[in-house]
């Protein structure tokens, strides 16, 4: 049965003699800082000097320093780089300066799951992972609500993990709209499949998929543009809003039976086969090995395989018919 936390359930009182170090002031970074400052934590910020994301830093108040100095002041660490990168600071510069009673905070658990980072013992573990991008996290703080999270105890090495994160999540809002407990392992496998099969995966391919076919029929490239992508946000609002069903009902009834009865004609028995095959990859640890190695060559194939799809036209179209959409320019 699943477990729910709430703001009864969390205590905040239990991050007001401790120092959180950010290391990373990303998107997700920074939305977390901002948050756990105004809920009355001392935050030290670690960001490298020179780069955008640390004159932020710095403009939000901040005074940015190196992984090393922040680890060593900090009493819970969050590590909020890019997967690919976690590894390496915690080596170099967390590792070192890991002390019993310390904490190690994560908002996705890919690293610890396989293996990449090797907490000691005398640490507590545990993740807090916001089910948003981080200037949701922020704004929904500052409305006085909370972006539902995720919360995991992969170590309690003090017996009080499970409340130190809770308390976090609390410092961020997320438990006004609630806490899901977890594990790292599945948070880590759902998180990999669901980009890789749904959301960026198997969404991308479907689109350019939808807009070779119609090309290929004779039809303009910028309406088969609006057809499969333009229209494709109005279509996935309406679900997080009311659920696949309530979507089906504010649609035409022609496209809801259309939904109805040619949908599983796309996501056939096959392709259903093929989804447990990457989810099979993703649980034994083929995918993470795989995208180790490709970061530890300089990213050869990603590189390749990302100009590939800038080239599509559909990519062409797309820049030109964003120009007529004056709603989309900042």
């Amino acid at each position: 049965m699943v477990k729910i936390y709430y703001d009864n359930d969390a205590d905040l009182n239990l991050l007001k003699d401790k120092a959180i170090a950010i290391i990373g002031y990303g998107i997700q970074g920074r939305g977390q800082s901002l948050c756990l400052r105004d809920s009355g934590c001392k935050v030290v910020i670690s960001e490298l000097e020179g780069t955008p994301n640390c004159e932020q830093a710095k403009r939000d108040g901040f005074i940015p320093v190196s992984a090393d100095e922040a680890a060593k002041s900090a009493d819970i660490i969050q590590i909020l780089t890019q997967d690919h990168m976690q590894a390496k600071v915690y080596k170099e510069s967390i590792k070192p300066v890991l002390k019993k009673g310390k904490a190690l905070c994560f908002s996705h658990g890919f690293n610890i799951h396989f293996k990449q980072i090797k907490p000691p013992k005398k640490v507590d573990v545990f993740m807090v992972a916001p089910k948003g991008p981080g200037a949701l996290v922020r704004k929904m703080y500052e409305e006085g609500k909370g972006v539902p999270s995720l919360v995991a105890v992969f170590q309690d090495a003090t017996g009080e993990a499970l409340k130190l994160a809770l308390a976090y999540a609390k410092a961020l809002g997320a438990t006004k709209a609630g806490v899901i407990e977890t594990t790292f392992k599945e948070e880590t496998e759902t998180d990999l499949f669901g980009e890789q099969a749904v959301l960026c995966g198997g969404v991308t391919e479907l689109i350019k998929a939808g807009f070779d076919t119609l090309i290929e029929a004779g039809y303009q490239p910028e309406i088969a543009y609006f057809e499969v992508l333009h229209e494709l946000k109005l279509i996935t609002d309406l679900i997080q809003e009311t659920g696949i069903s309530g979507m089906r009902r504010r649609v035409s009834n022609t496209a809801c039976y259309g939904d109805l009865t040619r949908g599983r004609r796309i996501i056939t028995e096959r392709t259903r086969r093929e989804m447990k095959k990457i989810l099979k990859q993703i649980q034994s640890g083929k995918f993470a090995r795989e995208w180790i190695k490709e970061n530890e060559a300089g990213r050869p194939n990603f590189n390749r395989l990302l100009k590939e799809g800038d080239e599509h036209q559909i990519e062409k179209v797309g820049q030109e018919l964003r120009q007529m959409m004056p709603w989309m320019k900042k």
